[in-house]
């Protein structure tokens, strides 16, 4: 297997090309259970109906962990968004289209949304206060069981030449409530800066959702503590504030 042809370096994962194959490679560190699991989420989602690439094989090579998949020709939409300015907002629209198809699937295998944001608002070194009333606003949220992507934003969208979307980057995969995986869209447009892209995202969910804007801000505060987690300094003061600026009820 050849690892000559690198088409993305994420952090703590190199992904390659070989041929109609894209190779993930995983740094020696990355946990094993997560590979695994991202394989077996990216497996199950591939029968809901939803273009997604296939798993082809879980394998080690030069001592690390790697999941071989199908490799889609195209390009992103976040690359669609840099090439042609002018056409951000119908971009925008294609990814709410295929989010709201997406929240229409169901697979019950994969682990429960609110199980994992419960993790997270624990695993954080917020104050015991605050944790105390995120824990209580999450499970006020109502109990769903939609496909949600975790990490739904345009780098993860491939657009094949005749049109098709793929979705990639199925290891935040979970079933829970749709609104969450919105405020986490909105969310990662607001911390790369674009909040002309954020507000106009959410509006556009919100009405081919046909979901309060409302309801989907609820989500913020939950959804900015569970990706303080994760530890990026750069990201961790602007996530602070989403936590902090609720008014508890």
């Amino acid at each position: 297997m050849s690892l000559d042809k690198i088409i993305a370096v994420r952090a703590a994962k190199t992904i390659y090309r070989e041929g109609q194959r894209a190779i993930k490679v995983f740094n020696e560190d990355f946990s094993k259970a997560d590979i695994l699991n991202e394989a077996l989420n990216q497996a199950r989602v591939e029968d809901s109906g939803l273009n997604v690439p296939k798993v082809l094989a879980v394998t080690k090579l030069e001592g690390k962990w790697a999941i071989v998949s199908e490799f889609i020709e195209g390009k992103t939409l976040a690359q669609l968004m840099v090439e042609h300015p002018s056409r951000k907002a119908e971009y925008i629209e294609t990814l709410v289209d295929l989010q709201v198809k997406m929240h229409s699937c169901k697979v019950p295998g994969l682990n429960k949304l609110k199980d994992k944001m419960n993790r997270k608002i624990s695993e954080t070194k917020l104050d015991a206060t605050i944790r105390y009333e995120l824990h209580t606003r999450l499970e006020s949220m109502p109990k769903h069981n939609k496909l949600c992507h975790g990490d739904f934003n345009p780098s993860n969208i491939i657009i094949t030449d005749d049109g098709e979307a793929y979705i990639l980057d199925w290891s935040h995969a979970t079933q829970g409530n749709a609104s969450a995986d919105a405020a986490r869209t909105y969310l990662l447009f607001s911390i790369a800066g674009d909040s002309e892209a954020a507000e106009l995202y959410l509006n556009l969910f919100s009405k081919k959702s046909d979901t309060a804007k409302q309801y989907i801000q609820k989500w913020l505060p939950i959804v900015a503590a569970s990706q303080l987690v994760k530890g990026n300094a750069s990201e961790r003061e602007l996530l602070t504030k989403w936590v902090d600026v609720v008014e508890y009820e």
